[in-house]
Formats: structure tokens, sequence, C-alpha cells
């Protein structure tokens, strides 16, 4: 079996930033300070993290119980500002997604930053949420490689999967590291807050500056682990 660990910002898709608003809006009821979330570069952090950033920056001394009633705050804003942004899904990721979802051997699950109800908004309004089998999610403040093992965890209990037949999908050096925590195949692409130059410093299995057309996704899945490392162009 083949488990693909797929991340979600720059990856599958862009909200067009509408969880910007929706997250300094949560920080103003919260703490009742203004926080400008493109203060600092969040691609590739979890929630959590940006949370506690958040706070570390407006020198706010928060307590667990005030950083996950932050990030609740948030989940709770973001569906009313998806609409008003024009995001998109990215570059071949549904015709890979629709292609994919037919192979009995091959399974997509999602390994995120984001809180399961980000995840669930997001992946909800670009209509993609219903190709994925579960997956790990942004649960505290933990570094990524925590929910890589989770998603890698679910994997196996729903299918026996060969140490060589994991991939993770992401836009960002994390994503690397999260696969590297599993012993997975890094698929880079650079469509998020990461320029291709970033990617390859990293060291990814594989780096696109677009995903590519979902019969050249599949081939690239199933080719022999013993294939050496290559760049290949979009």
């Amino acid at each position: 079996m083949i488990a693909l660990f797929w991340d979600i910002d720059g990856t599958l898709l862009t909200t067009g930033k509408a969880g910007v608003p929706a997250w300094e809006t949560a920080v103003r009821e919260i703490v009742q300070r203004d926080f400008e979330l493109e203060s600092f570069r969040v691609a590739g952090l979890t929630d959590y993290q940006i949370a506690v950033r958040t706070f570390e920056m407006l020198g706010v001394d928060a307590d667990e119980s005030t950083i996950r009633r932050m990030v609740r705050r948030y989940e709770e804003l973001l569906p009313s500002e998806l609409p008003k942004k024009t995001g998109y899904v990215m570059p071949n990721v549904r015709e890979i997604l629709d292609r994919l979802r037919g192979e009995p051997d091959v399974h997509s699950y999602l390994l995120t930053g984001n809180t399961p109800g980000g995840a669930r908004a997001k992946l909800t309004h670009y209509d993609l949420f219903r190709y994925f089998e579960g997956g790990a999610f942004a649960e505290d403040a933990g570094d990524r490689a925590s929910i890589a093992a989770r998603a890698l965890d679910l994997a196996r209990q729903n299918a026996p999967v060969g140490d060589d037949r994991l991939f993770v999908i992401g836009d960002t050096p994390h994503d690397v590291d999260c696969a590297n925590a599993i012993g997975a195949r890094t698929i880079a692409v650079a469509t998020g807050g990461y320029s291709r130059a970033e990617l390859l410093s990293h060291r990814p299995w594989r780096v696109f500056d677009v995903l590519p057309a979902a019969d050249e996704f599949e081939r690239l899945i199933r080719e022999p682990s013993a294939a050496q490392p290559e760049i290949r162009p979009a």
C-alpha cells in the first residue's frame, strides 16, 4: 500500500489569506490587542505555534487556556471569512486526487499544522475534504514531527503500508522535516511560502515548481524506492 500525507496551505490550496482577518479578529477578542499576522513568516508553522508566537510578539503572558481559546475562536471565525477572499485549489491537485481516489492501493491522508476545525473549514469550502481518509492535525504547540508520527500511526491502522511507500507532499522545509521524522520521501512544491531554491537546500526527494500532471504524479509515487533523487521541472 502507498500512503500519501498531504499538507494543506500552499500545497493543496490557498485561501487568499482568508485566515488573516479571522486570526487578527480572534486576537482582538481574546486579549484586546491589535496584531498584524503578516508581521512574521507563518508558512509551515502550526496554528498553535503561530498563537504562541503571536502572544510573544505582543508581550502577552498567555497560558495554555488562553492559547486554546484563541485558536478555537479562530476556528469559529474562519468559515465566514473564506468566501470573502479569492482562493483556489493549486494546479493539478484536484486531478491528482481524482485519479488516485480510484486506486485501491493508494491512501491519502492529511498531515497539517492546521487544527481539525481549520482544516475542515478550508477543505470543505474548496470541496477537497471528501478525498481524504482522515489525518493528523495540530493539537498543541508541539513540533510537526509529533503530527507526522500520529499520521503514520493512522495510516498503519487503516492498511499495511511499506516503509518505502510513504510520501509527504508539502511546500515548506517543515514538511521535509516531517517526512524525515517518519522515514518518508518528500515531494516538495514551490507553490507556497518558500522558493524552489529554499526547498532544494533541505534536500527533499523531489522538487517541483507546481505539482506534475496526474499521470506523472502517479508514476512518481510508484517508481522503485531505489530510484536516485533528482530534480524535475514542473
